[in-house]
Order: C-alpha cells, then sequence, then structure tokens
C-alpha cells in the first residue's frame, strides 16, 4: 500500500484541480447571465434619470418668469399638503 501513496496524492490532487474548475466554471457561466439583465436594468433606470434632469433643466432654464413663479407656488402647496399644514 505503501507504494500507492504518491500515486494516489498526485491523482487526489488532479482531481481536486479538475472539480474546482468545474466549478468556478458553473458560477462564472450563471452569474453573467444575471449581470447582464442587471447591467440592462441599470441602463434604463440610468436613462430615466437623465429624462427627468432633461426635463428639470427645461423648466429651470424656461425664460418664463410667470410659469417659474406658478411652479414654486406648486412646490410649496405640495410640501405644506406633505406637512399637514
Amino acid at each position: 500500500m505503501v507504494e500507492f501513496a504518491p500515486f494516489v496524492m498526485v491523482v487526489m490532487i488532479v482531481a481536486i484541480i479538475a472539480y474546482s474548475r468545474v466549478q468556478r466554471a458553473k458560477y462564472s457561466a450563471g452569474t453573467s447571465a444575471r449581470d447582464d439583465v442587471e447591467a440592462d436594468q441599470l441602463r434604463g433606470e440610468i436613462r430615466q434619470l437623465r429624462d427627468r434632469i432633461a426635463v428639470l433643466e427645461r423648466i429651470v432654464t424656461d425664460g418664463d418668469r410667470n410659469r417659474g413663479l406658478a411652479l414654486e407656488r406648486e412646490i410649496e402647496a405640495l410640501r405644506d399638503e406633505r406637512e399637514g399644514r
């Protein structure tokens, strides 16, 4: 039995390395699909946020002072309503 010990040890090391590579490949394949879905969702959210920012920039840079005052009153009314005044 002593004669086979080095051979068994080499076989075990090779088996462990092969198993770990298979598990790593499985894990990498599974996460890449989830990462792609998450990346697509984040891109969509960024697109929506950019659209919102564009609208806010138009509101802020709008040359109509009366509209700005009306908007300011609406915002204050919403704050008052939320605070229960």
